[in-house]
Protein backbone atom coordinates (compact mmCIF):
# COMPACT_ATOMS: atom_id res chain seq x y z
CA UNK A 1 0.00 0.00 0.00
CA UNK A 2 1.72 3.26 -1.31
CA UNK A 3 1.22 6.39 0.65
CA UNK A 4 -1.81 7.93 -1.54
CA UNK A 5 -3.52 4.92 -0.86
CA UNK A 6 -2.57 4.64 2.96
CA UNK A 7 -3.93 8.29 2.83
CA UNK A 8 -7.10 7.82 1.62
CA UNK A 9 -8.02 5.33 4.23
CA UNK A 10 -7.65 8.03 7.16
CA UNK A 11 -8.63 11.95 7.64
CA UNK A 12 -6.70 14.61 9.00
CA UNK A 13 -7.88 15.98 12.95
CA UNK A 14 -6.72 19.75 13.72
CA UNK A 15 -5.79 19.57 17.80
CA UNK A 16 -4.11 22.93 19.21
CA UNK A 17 -2.85 24.74 15.98
CA UNK A 18 -1.29 21.02 14.91
CA UNK A 19 -2.73 18.64 12.25
CA UNK A 20 -2.36 14.83 12.40
CA UNK A 21 -3.51 12.17 10.27
CA UNK A 22 -5.46 9.81 11.91
CA UNK A 23 -6.96 6.46 10.88
CA UNK A 24 -9.96 5.52 12.52
CA UNK A 25 -11.74 2.29 11.53
CA UNK A 26 -14.73 3.46 13.40
CA UNK A 27 -15.25 6.71 11.70
CA UNK A 28 -18.68 6.86 9.89
CA UNK A 29 -19.26 3.46 11.16
CA UNK A 30 -21.78 2.86 14.33
CA UNK A 31 -21.28 -0.87 14.40
CA UNK A 32 -17.38 -0.50 14.35
CA UNK A 33 -17.40 2.60 16.54
CA UNK A 34 -18.89 0.29 19.44
CA UNK A 35 -16.32 -2.26 19.31
CA UNK A 36 -13.72 -2.14 22.11
CA UNK A 37 -11.06 0.26 21.03
CA UNK A 38 -7.40 -0.43 20.42
CA UNK A 39 -4.93 2.24 19.71
CA UNK A 40 -2.08 2.09 17.97
CA UNK A 41 1.26 3.98 18.58
CA UNK A 42 3.97 3.66 16.16
CA UNK A 43 7.73 3.76 15.88
CA UNK A 44 10.78 5.82 14.93
CA UNK A 45 11.61 7.04 11.99
CA UNK A 46 8.20 5.42 10.23
CA UNK A 47 4.72 5.86 10.85
CA UNK A 48 0.91 4.77 10.72
CA UNK A 49 1.83 3.03 7.82
CA UNK A 50 3.58 0.29 9.77
CA UNK A 51 0.37 -1.24 10.56
CA UNK A 52 -1.23 -1.22 7.23
CA UNK A 53 -0.76 -4.78 6.58
CA UNK A 54 -2.23 -5.78 9.97
CA UNK A 55 -5.45 -3.42 9.93
CA UNK A 56 -8.00 -5.45 8.49
CA UNK A 57 -7.71 -8.76 10.81
CA UNK A 58 -7.68 -6.27 14.13
CA UNK A 59 -10.49 -4.26 12.81
CA UNK A 60 -13.09 -7.65 12.71
CA UNK A 61 -12.89 -7.55 16.52
CA UNK A 62 -11.48 -4.07 17.60
CA UNK A 63 -11.94 -0.35 16.72
CA UNK A 64 -8.54 0.21 16.01
CA UNK A 65 -7.47 4.05 15.66
CA UNK A 66 -3.78 5.02 14.62
CA UNK A 67 -2.60 7.98 14.47
CA UNK A 68 0.84 9.51 12.80
CA UNK A 69 2.76 11.47 15.78
CA UNK A 70 3.63 15.02 15.47
CA UNK A 71 6.87 15.03 13.17
CA UNK A 72 5.99 12.07 11.00
CA UNK A 73 4.16 10.09 8.32
CA UNK A 74 1.10 12.66 6.89
CA UNK A 75 0.89 14.49 10.30
CA UNK A 76 3.12 18.53 10.75
CA UNK A 77 6.00 18.56 11.20
CA UNK A 78 6.79 21.83 12.52
CA UNK A 79 9.95 23.36 13.18
CA UNK A 80 10.21 24.96 15.92
CA UNK A 81 8.43 22.38 17.74
CA UNK A 82 10.16 20.15 20.85
CA UNK A 83 8.81 17.05 19.94
CA UNK A 84 9.26 15.73 23.93
CA UNK A 85 7.94 12.51 24.22
CA UNK A 86 5.83 13.73 27.03
CA UNK A 87 3.92 16.45 24.64
CA UNK A 88 3.65 13.65 21.75
CA UNK A 89 1.30 12.00 24.79
CA UNK A 90 -0.25 14.60 25.46
CA UNK A 91 -1.00 14.97 21.85
CA UNK A 92 -1.95 11.07 21.70
CA UNK A 93 -4.81 11.87 24.88
CA UNK A 94 -6.33 14.49 23.35
CA UNK A 95 -6.67 12.60 20.12
CA UNK A 96 -8.76 9.80 21.47
CA UNK A 97 -10.87 12.45 23.73
CA UNK A 98 -11.65 14.32 20.16
CA UNK A 99 -12.34 11.21 18.69
CA UNK A 100 -14.59 10.06 21.89
CA UNK A 101 -12.96 6.97 22.81
CA UNK A 102 -14.55 5.76 26.03
CA UNK A 103 -12.00 2.92 26.85
CA UNK A 104 -8.92 1.74 24.68
CA UNK A 105 -6.52 -1.41 24.84
CA UNK A 106 -2.95 0.78 23.78
CA UNK A 107 -0.33 -1.17 21.58
CA UNK A 108 2.97 0.61 21.34
CA UNK A 109 5.92 0.15 18.87
CA UNK A 110 9.60 1.35 19.10
CA UNK A 111 9.32 5.33 19.69
CA UNK A 112 5.80 4.47 21.00
CA UNK A 113 6.33 2.76 23.72
CA UNK A 114 7.92 5.26 25.72
CA UNK A 115 4.52 7.49 24.65
CA UNK A 116 3.06 4.95 26.39
CA UNK A 117 5.19 4.48 29.51
CA UNK A 118 4.35 8.36 29.96
CA UNK A 119 1.01 7.31 29.78
CA UNK A 120 1.44 4.73 31.96
CA UNK A 121 3.21 6.79 34.17
CA UNK A 122 0.52 9.48 34.70
CA UNK A 123 -2.22 6.97 35.26
CA UNK A 124 -0.47 4.90 38.31
CA UNK A 125 -0.96 8.96 39.50
CA UNK A 126 -4.36 8.70 39.34
CA UNK A 127 -4.54 11.15 35.70
CA UNK A 128 -7.14 9.15 33.52
CA UNK A 129 -8.54 11.44 30.36
CA UNK A 130 -8.97 8.15 28.70
CA UNK A 131 -9.75 4.85 30.75
CA UNK A 132 -7.29 2.43 29.85
CA UNK A 133 -7.74 -1.58 29.75
CA UNK A 134 -4.05 -2.67 29.01
CA UNK A 135 -0.82 -1.49 27.96
CA UNK A 136 0.98 -4.11 25.29
CA UNK A 137 4.50 -2.84 24.43
CA UNK A 138 6.73 -4.34 21.17
CA UNK A 139 10.81 -3.89 20.49
CA UNK A 140 11.16 -0.72 22.30
CA UNK A 141 14.41 0.56 24.12
CA UNK A 142 12.70 2.26 27.01
CA UNK A 143 15.52 0.42 28.71
CA UNK A 144 17.97 2.98 26.88
CA UNK A 145 21.08 1.36 28.29
CA UNK A 146 20.05 -2.18 26.89
CA UNK A 147 19.73 -0.99 23.45
CA UNK A 148 22.39 -1.26 20.67
CA UNK A 149 21.93 1.93 19.30
CA UNK A 150 22.86 2.59 14.97
CA UNK A 151 25.21 4.41 14.08
CA UNK A 152 22.44 6.78 12.23
CA UNK A 153 20.79 7.63 15.79
CA UNK A 154 24.20 8.32 17.30
CA UNK A 155 24.64 10.90 14.64
CA UNK A 156 21.38 12.51 14.28
CA UNK A 157 20.86 13.21 18.10
CA UNK A 158 24.20 15.00 18.02
CA UNK A 159 23.41 18.35 18.27
CA UNK A 160 26.39 19.65 15.49
CA UNK A 161 26.12 16.56 13.49
CA UNK A 162 22.94 15.77 13.60
CA UNK A 163 21.48 18.66 10.93
CA UNK A 164 23.80 17.95 8.72
CA UNK A 165 23.61 14.07 8.85
CA UNK A 166 20.09 14.83 7.70
CA UNK A 167 20.30 16.90 5.32
CA UNK A 168 22.97 14.39 3.38
CA UNK A 169 20.84 11.35 3.90
CA UNK A 170 19.48 9.31 0.99
CA UNK A 171 16.80 6.81 0.21
CA UNK A 172 20.40 4.33 -0.24
CA UNK A 173 21.31 4.64 3.09
CA UNK A 174 17.96 4.57 4.48
CA UNK A 175 17.35 1.49 3.03
CA UNK A 176 19.83 -0.18 3.97
CA UNK A 177 19.68 0.71 7.80
CA UNK A 178 15.93 -0.57 7.84
CA UNK A 179 16.88 -4.12 5.85
CA UNK A 180 19.69 -4.42 8.76
CA UNK A 181 16.74 -4.35 11.08
CA UNK A 182 14.82 -7.13 9.90
CA UNK A 183 15.69 -10.84 10.48
CA UNK A 184 15.02 -11.92 6.69
CA UNK A 185 15.85 -8.59 4.95
CA UNK A 186 14.72 -10.82 1.43
CA UNK A 187 11.03 -10.23 3.02
CA UNK A 188 11.11 -6.34 2.91
CA UNK A 189 9.95 -5.27 0.03
CA UNK A 190 10.96 -2.40 -2.10
CA UNK A 191 7.28 -0.72 -2.57
CA UNK A 192 7.13 -0.71 1.44
CA UNK A 193 11.11 1.05 1.83
CA UNK A 194 9.78 3.56 -0.80
CA UNK A 195 6.64 4.42 1.34
CA UNK A 196 8.65 4.26 4.48
CA UNK A 197 11.38 6.83 3.00
CA UNK A 198 8.41 9.42 1.06
CA UNK A 199 6.36 9.76 4.69
CA UNK A 200 9.49 10.23 6.19
CA UNK A 201 10.59 13.09 3.64
CA UNK A 202 7.85 14.67 3.01
CA UNK A 203 6.77 18.33 3.93
CA UNK A 204 10.61 18.94 4.81
CA UNK A 205 10.77 15.85 6.89
CA UNK A 206 14.78 15.60 6.87
CA UNK A 207 14.59 19.01 9.04
CA UNK A 208 12.89 17.63 11.95
CA UNK A 209 14.48 14.39 12.11
CA UNK A 210 17.58 15.51 14.30
CA UNK A 211 15.00 17.00 16.83
CA UNK A 212 12.69 14.16 16.50
CA UNK A 213 15.83 12.02 17.52
CA UNK A 214 16.00 13.28 20.94
CA UNK A 215 13.91 11.16 22.19
CA UNK A 216 17.08 9.16 22.89
CA UNK A 217 17.83 11.45 25.56
CA UNK A 218 14.18 11.94 26.78
CA UNK A 219 14.65 8.11 27.68
CA UNK A 220 17.39 8.33 29.72
CA UNK A 221 16.09 11.56 31.47
CA UNK A 222 12.73 10.08 32.34
CA UNK A 223 14.23 6.89 32.60
CA UNK A 224 13.58 6.25 36.35
CA UNK A 225 9.67 7.73 35.53
CA UNK A 226 8.91 5.15 32.58
CA UNK A 227 10.60 2.30 34.02
CA UNK A 228 9.80 2.66 37.52
CA UNK A 229 6.01 3.15 35.98
CA UNK A 230 6.09 -0.51 34.15
CA UNK A 231 7.77 -2.15 37.23
CA UNK A 232 4.77 -0.77 39.42
CA UNK A 233 1.50 -0.92 36.45
CA UNK A 234 -1.33 -0.70 37.90
CA UNK A 235 -2.21 -1.80 34.09
CA UNK A 236 -2.34 -5.14 32.83
CA UNK A 237 0.67 -5.01 31.30
CA UNK A 238 1.60 -7.36 27.87
CA UNK A 239 5.28 -7.49 26.33
CA UNK A 240 5.23 -8.57 22.53
CA UNK A 241 8.43 -9.07 20.71
CA UNK A 242 10.40 -9.78 17.33
CA UNK A 243 13.39 -11.83 18.86
CA UNK A 244 15.86 -11.32 16.62
CA UNK A 245 15.62 -7.74 16.96
CA UNK A 246 19.27 -5.88 16.52
CA UNK A 247 18.67 -2.91 19.06
CA UNK A 248 16.54 -4.70 21.20
CA UNK A 249 16.32 -8.52 21.02
CA UNK A 250 14.61 -11.24 22.97
CA UNK A 251 17.27 -10.13 26.19
CA UNK A 252 15.39 -6.74 26.56
CA UNK A 253 12.20 -8.45 26.53
CA UNK A 254 13.07 -11.10 28.99
CA UNK A 255 14.05 -7.96 31.83
CA UNK A 256 10.54 -6.09 31.39
CA UNK A 257 8.79 -9.32 31.68
CA UNK A 258 10.96 -10.30 35.12
CA UNK A 259 11.09 -6.70 37.13
CA UNK A 260 7.32 -6.21 35.71
CA UNK A 261 5.18 -8.06 38.59
CA UNK A 262 2.17 -10.17 36.55
CA UNK A 263 3.07 -9.16 32.82
CA UNK A 264 2.95 -11.32 30.02
CA UNK A 265 5.35 -12.02 27.57
CA UNK A 266 5.46 -13.30 23.77
CA UNK A 267 8.09 -13.92 21.74
CA UNK A 268 8.14 -14.46 18.25
CA UNK A 269 11.00 -16.14 17.20
CA UNK A 270 12.78 -15.65 13.30
CA UNK A 271 10.91 -12.09 13.83
CA UNK A 272 13.23 -8.19 14.18
CA UNK A 273 12.62 -4.78 14.61
CA UNK A 274 9.27 -4.37 12.89
CA UNK A 275 6.93 -7.99 13.91
CA UNK A 276 4.05 -6.45 12.54
CA UNK A 277 5.12 -6.09 9.08
CA UNK A 278 8.03 -8.70 8.92
CA UNK A 279 5.15 -11.48 10.58
CA UNK A 280 1.87 -10.15 10.14
CA UNK A 281 -0.20 -12.80 10.72
CA UNK A 282 1.94 -14.31 13.46
CA UNK A 283 2.27 -10.68 15.41
CA UNK A 284 -1.92 -10.77 14.86
CA UNK A 285 -2.61 -14.07 16.20
CA UNK A 286 -0.44 -13.16 19.06
CA UNK A 287 -1.95 -9.45 19.89
CA UNK A 288 -5.12 -10.85 19.86
CA UNK A 289 -4.52 -13.78 22.31
CA UNK A 290 -2.82 -11.69 24.88
CA UNK A 291 -5.65 -8.93 24.70
CA UNK A 292 -8.10 -11.97 25.49
CA UNK A 293 -6.53 -12.57 28.49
Amino acid sequence: MNAEEWSARGAFHTLHGHTLFVVDTGAGDRTDADKPALVLLHGYPTSSHDYYRVLPDLAAHYRVIVHDHLGFGLSDKPRDYSYALYEQADFALLLWQHLGVRSAHVFAHDYGTSVATELLARWNRGFHPVPLESITLCNGSVHIELARLRLIQKLLRNETLGPVVARLSSQRVFNRNMRQLWHDPETLPQADLDTMWGLLTRDGGKAVLPRITHYLRDRVLFWHRWVGALQRSQLPLNFLWGAEDPITGRDVAEVHHAEAPGSRLTVLDGVGHYPMLEAPRRWTEALLALLAK
